[in-house]
């Protein structure tokens, strides 16, 4: 999903000698969250500690590249664990005995889970959008109304740290109080760079494109990713839904639309991608940021942009292609979240597109890269992509195909689309399921980020 740009950010694109770029609207993500250690694994324990926020141990050694190719295509696992990045997961399991039969007692997230209405539970799935030049009364009222549990700050800004700041406290404090825990809300943005940084003035960097991130070494590009993600926290930003993992073929840069027009690739080859987009998320893991790699399984080798253009198909991307290396570089090193696309993958799933595709999500993405955190939209609010269904129906699908957490940019959404949720869930046991599975992974996510607490 993109934004028109309030203004252009000053150049910062592409290496010397690349082809032109022409202006275009951004694109969503954000994060940050303190970590609850138990023997180095992050854990949904009851009380998470004295609930205090801490920042989370990452090692300090910078990734010095993607630690080899398997012969499916995919990275090799690299050394940093998935525990030191923040937010990162796996699945909580049910509070069930032992193998010496003894009964566990109920963990922090099923606790939340027990003391929240259905309506709470279901809008901790939701995403949606709130303004940096202030929120509106429609943006509060959708809060307010579907119980969200994340927001998306958008529309670019120059106003600075202290104003964005404060436009997060007034999301936060229309966060849905359950009884007995503390859940707080993840506030996100896209704060890519180059053309896709949304919060700018005094208090942040003039990020530059991921094209030129990609070619500083990794080393440095994670301590630079550090301190990007510092400014976020200082503005009161939890989440970036950021590093992009798709990969652009040299040939496709100049008219790949979403990804290569705007310099947003970290490189032209799957190696190089890996190693910089998961030196970026390193970085904002160390800041305490949650990161959120995009756009699973890749739009690098389309043409059309799924936010502008219908019927996007890339008919290349296999279920085991080298382009998924990134993706599987960011799973092992621990990403929280992976965003997934809107495009058609005609070798994957010929006849649903990516967000709707549980072969996407559920076959690939899940048992074959094997990712166990949380799986969120692309913009199903305004995308063009989508259009062709209702809100509602977006949401439905979205769910039965095995996502966790929908992103849309239209608070006039949020209504619908819950209440679609709320209205089917009595009668649809596979929809309770997707539902009690997802409410469980944002939780868990928020959890090892500081943002549960049970008292």
């Amino acid at each position: 999903m993109r934004q028109p740009l309030s203004a252009p950010q000053p150049p910062a694109g592409r290496p010397t000698g690349a082809g032109p770029r022409t202006a275009a609207r951004g694109r969503l993500r954000a994060g940050r969250l303190p970590v609850c250690l138990a023997a180095g694994v992050l854990l949904a324990v009851a009380g998470c500690g004295d609930g205090n926020s801490r920042t989370p141990t990452v090692s300090s050694a910078a990734p010095s590249g993607t630690g080899g190719t398997t012969a499916t295509g995919t990275a090799a696992s690299p050394t940093t664990s998935a525990s030191s990045v923040p937010g990162s997961a796996t699945r909580p399991t049910a509070s069930s005995g032992a193998a010496t039969g003894t009964t566990r007692p109920s963990s922090c997230v099923d606790r939340t889970v027990n003391a929240m209405s259905q309506a709470q539970r279901v809008g901790q799935l939701f995403m949606t959008s709130v303004s940096t030049t202030g929120m509106t009364t429609a943006e509060a009222a959708a809060i307010r109304q579907g119980k969200t549990g994340s927001v998306f700050l958008k529309v670019h800004t120059n106003a600075g740290t202290a104003a964005v700041r404060s436009v997060a406290n007034r999301a936060r404090a229309l966060t849905s109080p359950v009884k007995g825990v503390t859940v707080g809300m993840l506030v996100a943005t896209d704060q890519e760079g180059g053309l896709v940084q949304v919060l700018n003035g005094p208090g942040f960097s003039v990020i530059p494109s991921a094209a030129r991130q990609g070619t500083s070494a990794p080393a440095t590009l994670q301590k630079d990713a550090e301190t990007w993600g510092r400014q976020l926290r200082a503005a009161g930003v939890t989440m970036n839904l950021a590093p992009v993992a798709d990969t652009v073929p040299p040939a496709l840069v100049n008219v790949n639309a979403p990804i290569g027009k705007l310099s947003r690739e970290y490189g032209t080859d799957p190696a190089t991608v890996a190693s910089h987009s998961t030196a970026f998320l390193r970085g904002m893991a160390r800041a305490g940021v949650v990161a959120t790699a995009k756009h699973f399984p890749g739009l690098g080798r389309v043409t059309g942009n799924t936010d502008t253009t219908a019927g996007v198909v890339d008919g290349v991307t296999t279920s085991t292609d080298p382009f998924l290396q990134p993706f599987k570089s960011a799973i092992d090193a621990g990403v929280p979240f992976v965003m997934v696309s809107s495009a058609t993958y005609a070798r994957i799933d010929p006849s649903r597109q990516a967000v709707f595709s549980p072969v996407v999500l559920r076959t690939l993405l899940r048992g074959s890269l094997g990712f166990k955190g949380v799986i969120i939209s692309d913009d199903l609010g305004q995308a063009v992509a989508v259009a062709d269904r209702t809100p509602a129906r977006r949401a439905l699908d979205f769910f039965a195909a095995g996502g966790n957490v929908l992103l849309t940019v239209q608070p006039a959404d949020i209504g619908p689309m819950t209440s679609a949720v709320l209205a089917r869930l009595p009668q649809d046991a596979a929809l309770r399921r997707n539902v009690d599975d997802s409410v469980r992974r944002v939780l868990t996510a928020k959890q090892n980020a500081g943002l549960l607490t049970c008292g």
